[in-house]
């Protein structure tokens, strides 16, 4: 992409902010170019953060029934899939997979959930709990 056609839609995700790309200056180099967004990124995004808040309430709603541990919850809750958990925790994603389920995650040793804790940014003891509305 040439830099002059960088969009500047601005994104109201993007709150007013911008974010660097890189394109080719007219002597076809690559510089680092400001942008403040664009229609298709932004639509792609809500309907991420949408379909997060859908996991999040289905897994809110199963951890309530005791058919998923509040692990499930709080994953997607902060926007994050097995995949990134595994990665942030050092887990292996199989594992991450195992302790979605309410048995295996009561009997885990604190010092994993801990590990679980410090990669959704939350105290140790809210693993355990679920909030009262989704």
């Amino acid at each position: 992409m040439q830099q002059k056609e960088v969009p500047q839609q601005n994104a109201k995700a993007f709150m007013g902010h911008s974010k660097l790309l890189y394109a080719l200056d007219r002597q076809g180099r690559y510089v680092a170019t400001s942008c403040s967004g664009w229609e298709a990124e932004e639509i792609v995004l809500e309907q991420a953060i949408e379909e997060f808040e859908r996991k999040s309430a289905d897994a809110w709603d199963r951890a309530r029934q005791g058919r998923a541990s509040a692990l499930e919850y709080h994953m997607y809750h902060q926007r994050m899939d097995s995949s990134l958990l595994a990665q942030s925790t050092g887990f292996f994603k199989w594992r991450v997979h195992r302790h979605l389920k309410p048995g295996i995650f009561e009997k885990l040793p604190n010092r994993l959930k801990q590990r679980y804790a410090e990669a959704l940014g939350l105290a140790p003891t809210q693993l355990d709990t679920l909030p009262e509305q989704p």
